[in-house]
């Protein structure tokens, strides 16, 4: 349903009938972390996630994991010796 409270136009999961589902009836404002995601929009009411309606929720344990402007580093994976390796796959 569209939403009537603080995204007003936006289609919202937590809309019913008599107004906001979602815990305190509204979602929340995004945190200082989220400044820079490309899943925030601005709304007459403030900055809201577009993605999550409690984005401190997403912050609490680490890195947010849709945040767009998060860029994860892949580690290197360690040499492994080939002559152990041509061992290990005869088993």
């Amino acid at each position: 349903m569209i939403c009537t409270t603080v995204r007003k136009g936006d289609d919202c999961v937590f809309m019913a009938k008599n107004g906001c589902s979602y815990t305190g009836g509204a979602c929340n404002a995004i945190v200082e972390a989220c400044n820079g995601c490309g899943r925030s929009k601005e709304y007459e009411t403030g900055r809201y996630c577009a993605a999550a309606p409690a984005p401190e929720l997403k912050w609490k344990n680490g890195d947010c994991n849709l945040a767009t402007h998060i860029v994860v580093v892949a580690k290197e994976q360690a040499k492994i010796n080939p002559l152990k390796a041509s061992k290990r796959g005869g088993k």
